[in-house]
């Protein structure tokens, strides 16, 4: 079972086994970037906080607990991070309004090959990027990576009644504001 090979890995790791972090970190990297990657809306972003992301879970792993999946301390982890990030940068926005060498880069490297999946990111993007943070959280969560609504309220610590509105509220947004983007 996955979820047991984890924390195998977990325990190895904190006996002091080295590749028994790597063997998780390859298994979540990929997963942490895209989470963070549609919470804040660039690669440069995404692929900072995955680094901040990867330090943290090799720092805090041996506290990991064993009461929930490992995926779920990671996601909120990662969402925490997402979070902050998003916070600072409006500090940064706030006092460096006029300071040309703040401009964030978006778009400069974008993973994509193909073109027409670019744009079509960048329009996702630009409508995720106008959600409140709570709701592009609840919206990355369930419809990016397809966790459950009990599986989220245990990322976010939030009530499932709560993350069902949050994620309606967003979902009929995205679809207005998709729908209205003209680029």
């Amino acid at each position: 079972m996955e979820v047991d090979q984890d924390f195998i890995n977990i325990r190895a790791f904190v006996a002091g086994d080295e590749k028994a972090f790597n063997l998780l970190a390859q298994k979540y990297q990929k997963k942490i970037y895209w989470h963070a990657r549609r919470m804040l809306g660039n690669h440069l972003d995404a692929d900072e906080v995955t680094q901040e992301v990867l330090i943290v879970i090799y720092n805090q792993l041996k506290k990991f607990n064993f009461n929930s999946a490992l995926y779920t301390w990671i996601y909120r982890i990662t969402s925490t991070r997402c979070i902050n990030f998003i916070k600072k940068q409006k500090i940064k926005k706030f006092f460096f309004l006029d300071d040309e060498e703040n401009i964030d880069l978006k778009y400069n490297e974008d993973i994509l090959v193909n073109l027409e999946a670019k744009e079509k990111l960048k329009k996702l993007d630009k409508v995720l990027a106008k959600l409140p943070t709570k709701q592009k959280e609840v919206f990355s969560l369930r419809h990016f990576e397809e966790l459950s609504y009990e599986e989220i309220a245990e990322i976010t610590g939030k009530s499932i009644g709560g993350l069902k509105a949050n994620y309606f509220h967003a979902l009929k947004k995205v679809m207005e504001m998709y729908g209205d983007e003209k680029d």
